[in-house]
């Protein structure tokens, strides 16, 4: 093994880098985080390897697959998360909300206003929490939450939304 220099690294990276995200390609739609990372592995290590391109190879895959089984567990959370809310969105307990409606109003949010509804409502966070995690006053995250509500409320047509939600602090 010999030492890694800049020049190599270049050579290395214009000679590999785009059939490396080619190759990452088959498990995640956008490989070039991973491409990138496995350069910086390289270069982290010091050394260059015996077959350098085998390695870069390796390492790609590795990370690849480590990303895409990542994003699967995230969108699996993500779909039980959903599930779970369509079953708490109901009107005054009689007119069950479109879910698909109400998802896509919540998408529309502002993210620094959506984050606070979604870690009150689904997250059964506090203010104060919320706060913590957001770096604001929790009054702060209260108004951003009834801004949220707000909203929601007019973009959905109903004046009931989370009424009893809103009452646990």
């Amino acid at each position: 093994m010999s030492r890694i220099s800049p020049e190599l690294i270049a050579r290395l990276f214009d000679r590999h880098a785009a059939a490396l995200e080619l190759f990452a390609a088959q498990w995640i739609p956008a490989p070039a985080d991973v491409v990138q990372e496995a350069f910086l592995k390289l270069v982290r290590q010091g050394r260059v390897p015996d077959r350098p391109a085998a390695w870069l190879y390796r390492v790609v895959r590795n990370g690849a697959i480590s990303a895409a089984r990542r994003d699967a567990r995230r969108q699996r959370n993500e779909q039980t998360a959903i599930g779970l809310s369509r079953l708490r969105l109901e009107a005054d307990g009689e007119n069950p909300l479109d879910a698909e409606l109400a998802a896509r109003a919540l998408e529309a949010l502002p993210d620094e206003k959506r984050e606070v509804v979604v870690a009150r409502i689904w997250g059964g966070l506090t203010f104060e929490e919320i706060a913590e995690f957001a770096d604001i006053s929790s009054s702060e995250a209260h108004r951003r939450y009834e801004a949220a509500l707000a909203i929601l409320r007019k973009s959905l047509g109903v004046t009931w939304l989370t009424k009893t939600a809103a009452t646990k602090r």
